[in-house]
């Protein structure tokens, strides 16, 4: 039951963020427990979200989204009487920005759930990044329900890479 209610929430959010940003949306994403189907009911639903354009700075683009989350307040009162206590934490970000990259989007690899991807923008960025870190032989390393990345296993002090 709350994989299923998280489903319709996500097919939830996904429609109202189609309606909201329209043509401006690029990606939209969710990563984090719910992408894996491993969370709980006080999971908080992590987003990626990539418009072009966008307002300068988080505090405005954080604004903006909240006109999409007015809009779940509904569904998300409805999830709370049934005891799933979630929120929506999003990161919004343009092309240029992602395109930077950044430690953030290595969990994507294997943990997101791609909800639209307008002409493969971010599947085309995670397989460049997957293909970086396979000439790193860059791997994922699990500690009992955790995991760190080992980005360069034959590192050697000295040695400089990118990722």
């Amino acid at each position: 039951m709350l994989k299923q209610e998280f489903d319709k929430l996500l097919s939830e959010v996904s429609k109202a963020v189609q309606r909201f940003y329209n043509e401006r949306l690029v990606t939209f994403a969710v990563y984090g427990s719910v992408a894996r189907g491993t969370q709980r009911a006080d999971s908080d639903v992590d987003l990626l979200l990539v418009c072009d354009p966008l307002p300068a700075g988080r505090v405005r683009r954080v604004a903006e989204f909240g006109h999409v989350e007015e809009q779940l307040e509904p569904l998300l009162a409805s999830l709370e009487k049934v005891g799933i206590t979630t929120t929506l934490s999003v990161v919004i970000k343009t092309p240029a920005e992602v395109q930077r990259g950044g430690l953030f989007y290595l969990d994507f690899i294997d943990d997101a759930r791609i909800l639209y991807d307008r002409e493969n923008f971010l599947r085309g960025f995670l397989n460049q990044l997957r293909d970086r870190l396979a000439r790193l032989g860059a791997r994922r390393v699990w500690q009992g329900n955790a995991w760190y990345w080992d980005l360069k296993p034959d590192f050697k002090p000295g040695d400089v890479f990118e990722i």
